[in-house]
C-alpha cells in the first residue's frame, strides 16, 4: 500500500495493535497471536512499524536481545529456538538490527564471513555452504553483505551475469536454471541487480509487460504468472518489480531493505 501511496486507506492504529499482539515474551514476534517467535516475523514486524513511523512503540531492547541470541559461533543465524540455519535468517537479523540502529549487538564480521561461505562457483549463494544458488537466497546474501559493508567481496559481474540469465523469452524471471517464470523473482532478481548496480542488464520493458499480464483484471492483485490466482505475496513483489521498472504512480523501492525509499531516508539508513 505504501508503494501505491495508499497507506491512508488502512487503519494505522489497528495495524499497530495487531503487530504488538504478536509479540512473544522472548522479545521476538510470531506470525500470528500466540505463535512462536521467529526471525522472519520479527523482521516483518519491524519493517511494518518502520513504514508506519511507529518504531517508538516497540520494546527495542527486547527485540535486539532476541535477535542477537540467535547468532551462532560461526556467524550464522538460526531462525528460532529450534535451530534451523539459513542465509535468509542472516539477512533478517542484520536488516532488523540495522533498522533499529543496533548492528553493534552482533558479531558483524562473523555474520559476513558466514554468508560468504555460502557463495558458489557461479557467483550465486545458497541457503547454507554448498547449497544450490537460488535467486531468493542471492538477494538475502547480497543485501546482508550490503548492510554489513562487505559488497566488495562479491564478484558483481559474475553474479550479475547469473542473475540476468534468469530472464526468459516471455520477459518474466525464474529463480534458478530450467525453472518456470514467476512474478516473485521480479523482486529477488532485480533487487540484487540494483544493489550490484547491474539493473540495466535486464530487459525492463519485457519484464514490465510480463508483470502486467499477471494482473487479475476483475478482482485486482497480481499472480505468479498469467491466468493464475492473485495473492498478496505476488502482488507485493510484482509492484516492487514495476517500481524498479519506473512504472508511473509507484514510489521508489529500496533494494536492500524492501522498504520505500522515503522511509529509508526518514530512518537515515
Amino acid at each position: 500500500m505504501d508503494l501505491m501511496n495508499a497507506l491512508g486507506e488502512m487503519d494505522r492504529e489497528e495495524i499497530i495493535s495487531y503487530i504488538l499482539s504478536c509479540k512473544h515474551p522472548n522479545g521476538g514476534f510470531g506470525g500470528n497471536v500466540g505463535h512462536d517467535a521467529h526471525l522472519l516475523y520479527t523482521l516483518s514486524a519491524v519493517q511494518v512499524m518502520a513504514i508506519l513511523n511507529a518504531l517508538d512503540r516497540l520494546d527495542i531492547d527486547s527485540i535486539v536481545k532476541f535477535v542477537s541470541s540467535l547468532q551462532n559461533e560461526d556467524g550464522s543465524f538460526q531462525g528460532d529456538e529450534w535451530g534451523e540455519i539459513d542465509t535468509r535468517f542472516s539477512y533478517c537479523a542484520v536488516c532488523c538490527l540495522a533498522i533499529l540502529g543496533r548492528k553493534d549487538a552482533i558479531d558483524t564480521q562473523k555474520a559476513a564471513e558466514y554468508v560468504l561461505k555460502c557463495r558458489n562457483f557461479d557467483g550465486g549463494f545458497g541457503c547454507t555452504p554448498g547449497a544450490e544458488s537460488h535467486a531468493g537466497q542471492i538477494f538475502t546474501c547480497v543485501a546482508a553483505l550490503s548492510i554489513l559493508g562487505q559488497l566488495d567481496k562479491i564478484d558483481a559481474d559474475l553474479l550479475g551475469f547469473w542473475l540476468c540469465e534468469r530472464q526468459l523469452d516471455c520477459g518474466g524471471l525464474n529463480g534458478r536454471p530450467e525453472k518456470l517464470e514467476d512474478v516473485c523473482y521480479s523482486w529477488w532478481v532485480l533487487s540484487a541487480l540494483a544493489i550490484l548496480k547491474r539493473l540495466h542488464w535486464i530487459n525492463l520493458d519485457k519484464l514490465k509487460s510480463f508483470i502486467l499480464q499477471c494482473q487479475d483484471d476483475d478482482n485486482g492483485g497480481i499472480a505468479d504468472r498469467p491466468g493464475d490466482v492473485a495473492d498478496v505475496f505476488h502482488t507485493f513483489f510484482g509492484l516492487c518489480g514495476l517500481s524498479f521498472c519506473g512504472y508511473p504512480g509507484l514510489k521508489a523501492i529500496d533494494p536492500t531493505y524492501a522498504l520505500c525509499a522515503d522511509t529509508i531516508q526518514r530512518l537515515g539508513l
